[in-house]
């Protein structure tokens, strides 16, 4: 029988050496059932990272499972050359929901791909290769992507074909605008926006692209409205504004169900993905018709929206949908915030708890300092997995925990899950 010992001596031998596995110890992922997984030994771990925010609505969901299943039945695959229904389907229900007008769909098969696609369609339609970004920002691993990620410890390259500049994005623990408050944050943002539109472009901006709540960055969220300062500022320039849902998408963070949401503004683009299709490969790009058909040549998508997983992502929506599982986004967010917020509080190392809905995140730093502790986060993971809580890890420095519950997550396992982290908190301290 196969063990994990077995596996991660195979994975060593075949796989890049930037290609690592998590934990002193790695899981070897066998099966898993809603909420939980299990690894090839028998142990059962509660799953509060997902894949990456990549399983959005439980292990083994039987309607997706089943919606996979008989599509495969069917046929797997075809390509944007042909008419396939679930894509159409699909598509048609993504751009409704998308609440830009007169949207167009173009699938892709992961978040990178997307927005990639949707920076190829700025420059094109702007007829420009000048591009804005967010400090602390990551977009994806393609040559593209690398160029608008802010993020040093994700970063595998600093060429590219872009004039890039990063302004201030909404991480403020350690920006210069610290101390300040929401709307003084908010200000302070876009003038430095506005310094630097002034002072570094040559001619006009294609776009700024921005993640309503940062996801490798360690989910730092910006104030209510801090996107719609912005836009503003964009729009009198006729800069155009991307939003890159690939980890705020469908109800994540439960208030709304796009992240662009809480900013009181309609986005010319955004970019979805991770967990659309519940772990199935699918992603896609909305855009204004204007902007999309700004491509004059033919072009079509190889694997992007293929049948099998517009099958899951169909299944996925709306089980979304039909179980009203932004509602559940919110309330388990609330029950996580009253449960182990008072650890915070608690706790000198902890500098920040952050996030909304079902993203929430920690950063820890040396007691009552700002200086980070990425030994500590290191502690706080490992001391998780031994109680039998599977959680991520990001942040600028390695310092923030990172905690995705799948959108159907019960009462009962999110109560679980604190427990886990009091508990793990107390075993770094």
């Amino acid at each position: 029988m196969t063990t994990t010992a077995d596996l991660l001596q195979r994975y060593h031998s075949v796989l890049p050496s930037y290609v690592k596995p998590m934990y002193a110890e790695p899981i070897s992922l066998d099966h898993g059932q809603g909420g939980y997984v299990w690894d090839l030994e028998g142990n059962r771990y509660l799953d509060f990272f997902g894949g990456v925010l990549t399983t959005m609505v439980g292990h083994n969901n039987p309607s997706v499972t089943a919606a996979v299943q008989a599509q495969a039945a069917k046929v797997m695959h075809t390509s944007t050359l042909y008419l396939s229904e679930p894509m159409i389907e699909l598509a048609e229900k993504i751009a409704a929901l998308s609440g830009i007008p007169d949207a167009r769909v173009f699938f892709t098969t992961s978040g990178t791909e997307a927005n990639d696609t949707a920076i190829l369609l700025a420059t094109s339609y702007r007829k420009s290769n000048q591009v804005l970004a967010m400090r602390n920002s990551y977009h994806g691993r393609s040559f593209t992507a690398q160029a608008i990620t802010s993020h040093a410890s994700w970063s595998s390259t600093s060429l590219s074909g872009l004039q890039v500049t990063f302004v201030q994005g909404p991480y403020r623990l350690r920006s210069p605008f610290t101390q300040l408050d929401d709307d003084a944050f908010t200000q302070a943002a876009v003038a430095d926006l506005q310094q630097l539109l002034d002072m570094t472009s040559a001619g006009e901006q294609a776009a700024l692209i921005a993640e309503p709540i940062q996801g490798v960055g360690g989910f730092a969220t910006p104030p209510d409205g801090f996107f719609g300062a912005f836009d503003k500022e964009l729009k009198n320039r006729g800069i155009l504004f991307i939003s890159d849902e690939v980890q705020t998408g469908w109800g994540r963070t439960g208030e709304h169900f796009w992240g662009y949401q809480a900013h009181d503004i309609v986005p010319d683009m955004l970019t979805f993905a991770k967990g659309v299709g519940n772990g199935i490969t699918l992603a896609g790009v909305v855009a204004r018709a204007d902007i999309m058909d700004s491509i004059k040549v033919t072009s079509f998508s190889t694997f992007g929206g293929n049948p099998l997983s517009a099958a899951g992502g169909l299944a996925t929506l709306d089980y979304v949908l039909d179980n009203d599982l932004q509602a559940n986004a919110k309330t388990m967010g609330q029950r996580f915030l009253d449960g182990f917020g008072p650890v915070v509080e608690a706790t000198p190392w902890i500098a920040e708890l952050r996030g909304r809905g079902l993203m929430w995140a920690f950063e820890m730093t040396a007691p009552d300092s700002l200086e980070p502790d990425p030994s500590r986060t290191a502690a706080v993971l490992e001391a998780c997995k031994t109680h039998g809580l599977l959680v991520g890890k990001g942040g600028l420095y390695g310092n923030v925990i990172r905690l995705a519950p799948m959108l159907d997550v019960s009462a009962d396992e999110m109560d679980e899950g604190i427990a886990a982290l009091r508990a793990a908190v107390v075993d770094a301290s």
